[in-house]
């Protein structure tokens, strides 16, 4: 059995591994439960991951010139690859062939892994990323291949014109799975057909934290150690994406800019009497071929500045930092350890639904707005507790909220994420239903 896995999340080396700590939550478990539903299968990617990676997860990750290597004519590529792929479907025989095109050829199966850029959201990674991608899926259906998207989040579309293309891709799939219902009932209001949908969870439900000596080490020196600590810890994570006004990445900005999210904790620590902790839920590293490094990412200087504006205001009592670098598994393990989380991440947040602590999510706060946020939190039944980042009544609503209902929230979550871990499964159980 020969698996072959594209995507809009065919990306630099590194960055679903080592950068959004997110994706590397999906991603572990992604392949591990390809494995798993697949016994014995031989699986490449077009994603790129380290040597330990591919490695312990026994997937071989192929060249970007297969998918996407930002060269200035992809679009022109990959439509001559639709030449060819059309040629096949009347002759049976390539008249010429592709690195993409071999690797179809090779393929029993071809999964599209985008995530939430299978939409507009792929063209802020490259010129004609979206179209380009939608192409090289008529070339899988054309070369008569089974293919199935997992675990997506599609959506939204605002030009007409690959809107349609997207449309006809879609109902080509054999099979699609979102990891939200929301996303489902977008896609049946704008007109695509949904007859072979399924809305199930994320894999990241499933992703493993670090466990032992070493993370009890690492949470008494962060002072997180349940057994220590006198009073609760609120954890608090910020992205990009929470402010008011775009972009994602804007930098510097004006300390005022957090003032709904220091009201926030300040209500935490003074009003409700726990103390909180700052962290940043995303990482970095040196492109090879600089020695590699995991190094802090794009959230730690908004978790700084924030750290900063709560000195500055010197209203909140009880408040730190962490400072030092942890990888995915130690991060879960570290959300693990609060009584309570707030997030602005969203696999931050599903980091501590999967654990059962109960979670209070920020909602994006500028546009392009996505629909995940509320997906994923109604998946966990926790839509009650998603709060607007821009009110700042809301959030603190919401946190009251989930602060006076801590003991049922935990208890529902320990019943109810074992039902989402089998949803997330099913995703793999559907794909081989294909065959």
């Amino acid at each position: 059995m020969n698996i072959l896995v594209i995507g809009q999340c065919t990306l630099h080396w590194g960055r679903m591994e080592f950068g959004n700590i997110g994706n590397f939550y999906i991603m572990e478990p992604f392949f591990r439960e390809l494995h798993k539903t697949f016994d014995n299968a031989k699986i490449k990617t077009t994603m790129q991951f380290s040597d330990r990676f591919q490695s312990d997860e026994k997937v071989e990750s192929l060249p970007l010139e297969h998918y996407y290597a930002w060269r200035d004519n992809e679009l022109e590529l990959v439509q001559r690859e639709i030449e060819i792929s059309e040629g096949f479907k009347s002759t049976g025989a390539l008249s010429e062939t592709t690195l993409f095109l071999d690797a179809v050829q090779w393929a029993d199966l071809v999964i599209d892994f985008s995530g939430d850029i299978w939409g507009d959201n792929a063209n802020f990674l490259g010129q004609d990323r979206f179209e380009v991608g939608l192409l090289k899926d008529q070339v899988v259906k054309n070369l008569g291949k089974p293919l199935v998207m997992l675990a997506g989040s599609p959506g939204p579309f605002t030009n007409e014109r690959t809107k349609e293309l997207a449309k006809s891709v879609y109902k080509q799939f054999d099979l699609v799975t979102n990891r939200e219902p929301i996303s489902t009932d977008l896609l049946e209001s704008w007109g695509f057909d949904v007859s072979r949908t399924h809305s199930l969870a994320c894999p990241a439900f499933m992703f493993e934290p670090a466990s032992g000596d070493k993370v009890k080490k690492l949470l008494a020196k962060e002072g997180l150690d349940k057994v220590a600590r006198t009073k609760p810890v609120v954890g608090f994570i910020l992205c990009g994406w929470n402010f008011e006004s775009g972009p994602f990445d804007k930098w510097p900005r004006g300390d005022e800019e957090y003032t709904v999210f220091a009201e926030a904790v300040e209500y935490i620590t003074e009003t409700l009497g726990a103390s909180v902790c700052l962290m940043s839920h995303s990482n970095g590293f040196d492109v090879p071929p600089a020695p590699f490094e995991l190094k802090h990412g794009r959230d730690y200087p908004i978790m700084k500045q924030l750290e900063h504006v709560l000195m500055e205001r010197a209203i909140s009592k009880d408040f730190f930092m962490l400072n030092d670098v942890y990888d995915a598994w130690e991060t879960k393990a570290i959300v693990a350890s609060f009584d309570m989380l707030v997030s602005g991440r969203i696999h931050a947040a599903v980091a501590g639904l999967s654990q059962h602590v109960p979670t209070v999510i920020i909602d994006y706060g500028h546009e392009p707005k996505a629909h995940k946020l509320m997906g994923f939190a109604t998946v966990a039944g926790a839509q009650e507790y998603v709060s607007d980042p821009c009110d700042v009544n809301d959030l603190k609503e919401k946190v009251a909220k989930c602060w006076g209902n801590l003991d049922d929230y935990r208890a529902r979550l320990i019943v109810d994420i074992p039902k989402v871990h089998e949803l997330g499964r099913k995703n793999f159980k559907l794909a081989k239903d294909v065959l």
